[in-house]
């Protein structure tokens, strides 16, 4: 039998998910528990929640952890509104220095989460729950 191509890629394959990070542990605690759901659907088997400045692990320390546990690929997610002086700048630099960190290893940036349909069709079910009227 043929091994699954994409069991293989899954096992080798990282999340790494970005956010900037908080003073507060119950801010930093939604992308701990992002993971941990993610984690769930069974389709990555290696997911790190890290944070760019404010709270602990920094994004070099949990993208070597990514590839301590076995990763080959680490997709970089960032939970990111939109692609500001952050993503320019600050993540792309966390990127080149994983790389230069573990040269074979491929590192791939992703884009913030908006501009996107999903994030406007959230936006107007959070007006919908403010506007008592509406109903």
């Amino acid at each position: 039998m043929m091994p699954d191509s994409t069991n293989q890629v899954s096992q080798t394959t990282a999340l790494l998910l970005m956010a900037h990070g908080s003073r507060r542990a119950e801010a930093n605690q939604e992308l701990v528990d992002l993971a941990e759901r993610l984690l769930k659907l069974n389709e990555y088997s290696i997911i790190e929640p890290c944070y760019l400045e404010l709270a602990e692990p920094d994004i070099v320390t949990s993208g070597s952890t990514c590839v301590s546990k076995g990763a080959t690929r680490v997709l970089m997610v960032p939970y990111f509104l939109s692609a500001g002086v952050h993503i320019r700048r600050d993540l792309a630099e966390a990127r080149d220095q994983l790389m230069e960190k573990h040269p074979e290893i491929e590192f791939r940036l992703g884009p913030p989460l908006g501009p996107h349909e999903f994030l406007d069709k959230l936006v107007q079910e959070r007006v919908r729950e403010l506007d008592i009227t509406h109903e």
